[in-house]
């Protein structure tokens, strides 16, 4: 496996903390919550060894600055763009899970010249019609829980590692994932302001999904676009994807929790792999 470099990037205004290793077409991975770049931990070195591999802890995550706003999905898309300026790559393939994924999809809706691919897995693209059946009782209880601001912080300082733990727990049905991994996200949300900067995302959530309406409106999104789903999302993303974009493949894993790169990642890499090499994976 190809040595994985820990890199400070510089970009719109922020510090990313990148870990990036092989070499080849780069493939840019991007975490959610309560995550860092170590999600990818099962599948980086696979990756590596025919890409350059590129996952950044997203603004306020992990080692990275923990900016005082600017966490909706426009300024988190704008970052992206900004390392890529900043690592001189042209292009990328972008893999984005989870809290990532409305900035990965604006991304590429913006700059379809910049994303060769686009991989979306277990997130929502704000209120876009298709995820009806998903939203039939509400969005989960987190979503309302971080929306307030100071609220969240102020409960679970001093309990942080169990409340990561329960997201660790049922994003991988009760399999959990690598010690290793596993402290690396407890010490990334673990004080007031790391679990601030954590619960920003859902605090822009209007913002974002204004963001992604406007967007839609007069643009389609013309980038090769695979859409995974596990357990809970499920086809909900797809649902939500199929009338905007023009090449969709879509696939569900079974018995695969949220989490899919820790909790299922040879099942993923059988799709991934062929899906960023050009080829269109074989929905499952």
């Amino acid at each position: 496996m190809p040595t994985t470099e820990i890199t400070p990037i510089r970009t719109n205004g922020v510090r990313l903390n990148v870990a990036i290793t092989g070499t080849g077409p780069v493939v840019l991975l991007l975490h959610g919550f309560p995550h860092t770049w170590r999600l990818w931990h099962e599948v980086v070195g696979p990756l590596a060894a025919h890409h350059r591999v590129v996952a950044p802890d997203l603004r306020g995550a992990g080692g990275s600055t923990r900016a005082p706003d600017g966490y909706d999905a426009a300024t988190l898309s704008a970052d992206l763009l900004g390392l890529l300026d900043a690592l001189g790559e042209p292009t990328a393939a972008v893999v984005a899970i989870d809290a990532s994924v409305p900035a990965a999809f604006l991304l590429a809706l913006r700059h379809p010249d910049r994303v060769r691919r686009l991989v979306l897995m277990e997130s929502l693209l704000g209120d876009l019609p298709g995820a009806e059946d998903f939203l039939a009782h509400g969005r989960p209880w987190w979503f309302g829980f971080h929306a307030v601001p100071g609220l969240a912080e102020a409960v679970l300082v001093g309990n942080e590692a169990r409340y990561v733990d329960w997201f660790l727990d049922a994003g991988t049905l009760g399999r959990g994932v690598p010690e290793p991994v596993r402290a690396a996200f407890v010490a990334a949300h673990t004080g007031a302001e790391a679990l601030r900067c954590a619960f920003e995302p859902y605090r822009a959530l209007p913002a974002t999904s204004a963001h992604l309406a406007a967007a839609v409106a007069g643009n389609r999104l013309t980038t090769p676009t695979l859409a995974v789903g596990s357990h809970p999302v499920g086809p909900a993303l797809a649902r939500q994807l199929a009338p905007v974009a023009d090449d969709l493949t879509t696939c569900d894993l079974p018995d695969c929790g949220h989490l899919i790169p820790l909790d299922r990642p040879r099942e993923l890499l059988a799709v991934l792999e062929p899906f960023l090499d050009g080829h269109r994976a074989a929905p499952r």
